[in-house]
């Protein structure tokens, strides 16, 4: 009889619980929803976790200035502005994580370390994993000073604050053997929000540059050019299918999308020599085909 009173008292106290957090969810959430627009705005390059749908387009400069007008009313640019982004990629001596993702399969990885604007010791970095899965990007990283992501990352040492996240990226430390600073990668972006939609997420990237010497986030933008110019590369993310208005828009002004990767880019031109005014031609897009980056493999 005891147990079975002290049952319903303890499932007592715990309805109790749950209902009053359930009340309080309720209002918490109806809080966040009166704020969630100007929250993703702000913190929309800095969460931990993402998931998402990326679509890449090449765009001119004609182009670019067109569809900037266009965008008016849909979409903002968010309080950063214009910003530089600094990434290393890390990758094996044999390039394996940036080859793989060449072949285009089905799932892809990469590993890297990023800052917002040039680095000193004590700069917010991010360590990020960024996965691809039958066509959906998931994001996820971690966030320490700039000189604590080196000794983590080259040096060895043990991440600080250890996570789920911080094992996954210990994980792939651990199983690509020989893991290191591969390529710096660069670039200048204008991120915009969705001003009805705060999923909604179009960023466009101008001097996009690649190096393999002074692999440090204090160098700041600096390194070979991928882009011809006046091009600019534009990324539509987003949760789900784009809007129809968005699409519409798109198709007007004769903006398709494309693939594009920016380690890929920097990669080819590092292993192949392929200079910038070859881009657009037919010997290029050549080289990117799967079957053509074998026989490359074997030539080299």
């Amino acid at each position: 009889m005891c147990g079975f009173a002290g049952f319903f008292q303890n499932f007592g106290k715990k309805f109790f619980v749950l209902s009053n957090f359930k009340v309080w969810k309720i209002e918490y959430v109806h809080k966040i929803q009166k704020t969630l627009l100007e929250r993703e705005k702000k913190m929309a390059g800095f969460k931990d976790v993402f998931q998402r749908i990326e679509v890449k387009y090449l765009l001119s400069d004609s182009q670019y200035k067109e569809l900037m007008k266009r965008l008016e009313g849909m979409a903002a640019i968010d309080s950063y502005g214009k910003t530089s982004i600094l990434n290393i990629y890390f990758d094996t001596p044999d390039y394996k994580l940036i080859e793989r993702s060449l072949d285009k399969p089905k799932y892809k990885e990469k590993l890297r370390l990023r800052t917002y604007g040039v680095a000193d010791d004590n700069t917010n970095a991010f360590i990020e994993i960024k996965k691809k899965y039958d066509g959906v990007v998931y994001k996820r990283r971690i966030s320490m000073p700039y000189a604590e992501a080196i000794d983590y990352l080259v040096n060895g040492k043990p991440v600080k604050k250890r996570s789920q996240i911080s094992d996954e990226i210990d994980y792939l430390l651990h199983y690509y053997k020989g893991i290191r600073p591969a390529m710096a990668i660069s670039y200048d972006r204008i991120a915009m929000a969705g001003i009805n939609d705060p999923e909604l997420r179009i960023t466009f990237d101008t001097n996009i540059r690649w190096r393999t010497n002074n692999l440090s986030l204090s160098e700041g933008n600096v390194g070979k050019d991928i882009l011809l110019p006046g091009q600019h590369l534009m990324e539509l993310k987003i949760a789900g299918a784009m809007s129809m208005e968005l699409a519409r828009i798109l198709d007007e002004l004769n903006i398709r999308q494309t693939s594009f990767s920016k380690y890929g880019k920097g990669y080819l031109e590092y292993m192949y020599g392929v200079s910038n005014d070859m881009k657009e031609t037919a010997a290029y897009k050549n080289i990117q085909n799967k079957t053509n980056i074998a026989k490359f493999r074997k030539a080299v």
